[in-house]
């Protein structure tokens, strides 16, 4: 199930916020400047589908997603225990970092954590299959799927290389575990 929990970013102890109600997610992110929503796709394509059936699969979505933002692509990405190099690649996405593009990612199957830090807050975002998330460019955060990681998720960029992280060097990810 989706999950918001905020934080202050000196107390990762005490949550402020802690709901899995998707429409109290997306006003809370939507006050923040990051877009959160459902997808209620009719067909979910298996795990192991081919990336052009889980393209085509959502292609609607993405059409429509596309069309707002101006993205010009999508792909799938997949992260499981046969990902090389995974637990370099765990640390990677494990430190607070931007991007020079809107992140957006939706998940097909599996879940991972976005965590965000934004002013003086925390917000430990779990999505989950069926949720849309896009972190505008800028916004310092990191990524979690867990020791073993399982998911499918749609990629949205508009140019790869705002895909490269620009590592903050704040070592708040070690302070907030994933919960």
């Amino acid at each position: 199930m989706s999950r918001l929990t905020v934080y202050r970013d000196d107390d990762p102890d005490s949550p402020l916020l802690r709901t899995e109600d998707a429409p109290r997610i997306a006003e809370a992110l939507g006050a923040i400047g990051v877009r959160f929503e459902r997808w209620d796709s009719p067909v979910v394509p298996p795990r192991d589908a081919a990336p052009e059936a889980v393209l085509e699969a959502y292609r609607p979505y993405l059409d429509m997603l596309m069309g707002e933002t101006g993205a010009g692509s999508a792909d799938v990405v997949r992260i499981n225990a046969a990902t090389p190099n995974l637990p370099a690649l765990r640390d990677k996405f494990l430190s607070e970092h931007t991007h020079s593009e809107d992140e957006v990612r939706f998940f097909v199957h599996g879940w991972g954590n976005f965590v965000l830090h934004v002013a003086d807050r925390i917000y430990d975002v779990r999505c989950v299959a069926g949720d849309l998330i896009s972190v505008p460019e800028g916004i310092p955060h990191w990524f979690d799927a867990g020791l073993e990681p399982d998911v499918v998720a749609l990629r949205v960029f508009t140019d790869t290389t705002g895909w490269i992280a620009h590592y903050t060097g704040d070592d708040i990810a070690a302070r907030f575990p994933v919960t």
